[in-house]
């Protein structure tokens, strides 16, 4: 059985009076992919948002697991290159190249040397079919282009464990599929990820783990073939009758 590299014990997370994450409890081993399903506005970005120290939170721990064994983190300046992240708005930088969006982490901030960015760089863009719009300028770019650029640039740091928050929300539907199949396709490769997102059909067929989160809490967990044909809560259920599962 593979190791567990992330693990969340008794995570809690507010704004002022507002109790956003309750108690999340959740162990993720290497090479898992763990979809996170629930309600708009169940916490499930902020969960995300604070696997990787982007949120601070008020109680609980997260442990890491980088090669030496789980070690609870305590600083987040050195570990959040191995937990990359990729949100639905691209963020990519308007004035650079794409090329120059993809390098300007690992070289500026993990000190890397240049020549063999840019060689990691052209060989994930070919890998995403973009290698072509390396010196393109973010404009020219469709919305999906965009958002794979954006998961080569988290690629390109180098990390052991990917977050995706709703990477398809900000896109035409005749755009998601080309995202969701680089996805499929790093999920292939053994890459341990936790995905955020509303398209089923996607979570039943990439996901190990669902976890189901509804007010804050962790509702439901299991399997995607127990979670979508025998969920076992209500408040479950309802959430899937709403896409006809």
């Amino acid at each position: 059985m593979e190791k567990t590299i992330l693990k969340i014990e008794g995570l809690k997370k507010s704004y002022g009076e507002l109790e956003v994450l309750k108690n999340i409890d959740l162990e993720v081993k290497k090479g898992e992919v763990v979809v996170i399903l629930g309600p708009s506005g169940c916490g499930k970005s902020t969960f995300l948002r604070c696997l990787n120290g982007l949120e601070n939170i008020q109680e609980g721990k997260i442990s890491f697991d980088d090669g030496e064994g789980l070690k609870e983190v305590k600083s987040w300046d050195k570990l959040r290159g191995k937990i990359g992240m990729v949100f639905q708005s691209y963020e990519l930088f308007p004035h650079m190249k794409v090329i120059d969006n993809i390098i300007l982490g690992p070289v500026k901030g993990q000190g890397r040397n240049k020549e063999e960015v840019i060689k990691e760089a052209h060989l994930l863009l070919k890998r995403v079919g973009l290698y072509e719009k390396r010196e393109s300028m973010p404009k020219e770019l469709s919305g999906g282009q965009k958002q794979r650029v954006a998961i080569v640039r988290a690629l390109c740091m180098k990390p052991e464990v990917m977050l995706f928050d709703e990477v398809t929300a900000a896109l035409d539907p005749e755009m998601v599929r080309e995202v969701l199949d680089v996805i499929l396709n790093l999920a292939k490769s053994g890459m341990t990820m936790l995905i955020v997102t509303h398209e089923m059909e996607f979570a039943k067929a990439v996901g190990d783990k669902i976890i189901f989160i509804d007010n804050g809490n962790i509702c439901e967990s299991g399997t995607a073939e127990e979670f979508f044909t025998s969920p076992k809560t209500n408040r479950a259920k309802e959430f899937l009758n709403i896409f006809k599962f």
